[in-house]
């Protein structure tokens, strides 16, 4: 009896196997920790640092026509 040249039976569900296991591995996406989302936009951005006592009101004022302005153009 030849078994090295059988790819049948356990062998192909231990492909299927492997084949799920790269699949979620490599197509799954997750987010990369230090990596800024997609969706932060620099009004977004502007809000947090605001919110976060980083900016003075006059300052997030001021940014904040100036981001509207261009965003508008």
């Amino acid at each position: 009896m030849m078994y090295y040249e059988n790819f049948g039976g356990m062998h192909l569900i231990w492909w299927f196997v492997w084949m799920i296991m790269l699949f979620w591995i490599f197509a799954t996406p997750y987010d990369i920790p230090g990596q800024r989302n997609k969706k932060d936009t620099p009004l977004n951005i502007l809000q947090k640092r605001f919110a976060a006592g980083e900016i003075t009101d006059t300052e997030y004022k001021e940014k904040k026509t100036i981001l509207e302005n261009d965003l508008a153009t």
